[in-house]
């Protein structure tokens, strides 16, 4: 039976994933001359895919000004939407198209962040390997500077600079917090540094200057307790005992979930600082390294979305 126009149900046109994928490169390359090279095809191909989509939404999705193509908000806005999905889609397709066993199934990942490595990337890995079909991912710490000789895939890090070609991901912004036991927490606001010891930790001697400075406090407002190396080495002694720790939320935040810590109210404090991923180009298998930094993004965005509700802002102190 057929349906004349206006009556019933109204024609739709279908959305062409070919032009989607070429306005990804756009948007990645911001110039339809380098989108073309990248994707092996002619320009005026480009522009066509491009015309298409626009043709689709009946908006524009490029500025072309000179030899560079800028978004329109709207087309920022699609391409924030589907850019990270479509490249899992594409890698997930050609991975299992693979029929060859000589392809790698292995990613080295290299960090110098071993306590985020410890309560965050090691204990969700195995979520990374199902969702690849078994890839082995070895993890290696090290703190110094990174060279094109040393042998990794991917790079976590902190304050360590990469000065070779690589993709960049910026995984999670540093909020610290003031944790302690629920006994040792339990109905205490930021009074408790007046009478709790508070750990320090040699490794990161920038964050209680920071966390206070964010509070508008003294070191002479807290007391100091013992000293650690790391983060996981004083995890243990604040779980158990009645001691405070400031550190990055993300690192405690699933013993926070699981009720072994407990926040002092008002003590969030933004440092400053971000996580990094990088995957190397010269990686032996670079398609499985940027799906691993795509999978981090995602891991850390939602560890952070589930931890952050309930958190107080940091009350404003003066003096």
């Amino acid at each position: 039976m057929t349906t004349a126009k206006g009556e019933g149900v109204a024609e739709e046109k279908e959305l062409s994933l070919n032009a989607v994928r070429v306005f990804v490169q756009i948007a990645r390359d911001s110039n339809v001359t380098r989108a073309s090279k990248t994707l092996g095809i002619t320009q005026s191909s480009v522009s066509r895919h491009l015309a298409v989509l626009e043709a689709y939404f009946g908006a524009q999705l490029v500025e072309r000004r000179g030899r560079h193509s800028q978004l329109t908000d709207f087309g920022r806005l699609f391409a924030d939407a589907v850019a990270e999905p479509l490249e899992t889609i594409l890698f997930t397709a050609r991975r299992l198209r693979r029929a060859d066993e000589t392809q790698s199934n292995r990613l080295v990942v290299r960090t110098s962040l071993s306590t985020f490595a410890y309560t965050v990337l090691i204990p969700n890995l195995a979520g990374f390997s199902r969702e690849m079909n078994g890839v082995t991912v070895d993890v290696i710490s090290s703190l110094s500077i990174p060279t094109s000789t040393d042998s990794f895939d991917v790079l976590l890090t902190r304050d360590l600079t990469l000065t070779e070609p690589a993709d960049r991901w910026d995984f999670y912004d540093e909020h610290l917090v003031c944790v302690g036991s629920p006994d040792c927490v339990a109905g205490r606001g930021l009074d408790a540094l007046q009478t709790t010891p508070v750990l320090a930790i040699t490794s990161r001697p920038d964050i209680l200057p920071t966390w206070l400075r964010g509070l508008g406090l003294r070191t002479s407002d807290v007391i100091s307790g013992a000293r650690y190396d790391h983060h996981y080495l004083a995890l243990p002694a604040v779980t158990t005992g009645q001691v405070l720790l400031v550190t990055p939320h993300i690192v405690v935040a699933d013993l926070i979930k699981q009720g072994l810590l407990e926040v002092l109210p008002g003590s969030r404090v933004p440092s400053g600082k971000e996580y990094r991923a990088y995957a190397v180009n010269r990686s032996a298998n670079p398609d499985l390294a940027r799906a691993f930094c795509r999978w981090l993004t995602r891991l850390c965005r939602r560890k952070t979305s589930e931890n952050a509700e309930g958190l107080p802002a940091p009350p404003m102190i003066h003096r």
